[in-house]
């Protein structure tokens, strides 16, 4: 689902990985065809993509913040969160990786949404990237799972 063509254009295309075994998690991203030397928030969600941006929750954390959304450093973090930034390069494409000690809770990460702008850190800004720009739905959580 794409909410913003002017930063995701359409014919853009995106690749997630998910890479697991009993303790450690991976998730790659690869993107192509967005907008050139531009710096992407991209984060792993709680529901599936829908209609409208917020459809797909919260971000997904191991430990969960009971005050949603969390904005509180001790829990939107990159080792709590999965937080896949990226920059494109001249020809929009870009990719990250985030590696984590635990596996998703079966049915309780269900998306990837790239936003607006990179991962703020800061208390009370931590976690937040701006605005929802797309989201993709990937079943996240089997045992060697992979979503294109």
């Amino acid at each position: 689902m794409t909410y913003d063509m002017s930063l995701v254009p359409a014919g853009a295309h995106i690749t997630v990985t998910e890479l697991s075994d009993a303790t450690v998690t991976t998730v790659e991203l690869s993107v192509s065809g967005l907008r050139p030397h531009r710096i992407y928030g991209t984060h792993v969600h709680t529901k599936p993509c829908g209609y409208r941006p917020d459809n797909s929750g919260p971000h997904y954390q191991h430990r969960e913040d009971v005050h949603q959304p969390s904005t509180d450093p001790a829990f939107a973090n990159h080792k709590n969160e999965v937080w896949l930034d990226f920059t494109t390069d001249a020809k929009g494409q870009g990719g990250s990786a985030s590696r984590h000690e635990w596996r998703f809770r079966t049915g309780e990460a269900q998306s990837i949404v790239i936003h607006e702008r990179g991962t703020a850190t800061g208390p009370g800004k931590a976690g937040t990237a701006g605005a929802r720009l797309a989201c993709f739905t990937v079943p996240f959580g089997g045992s060697n799972s992979e979503g294109v």
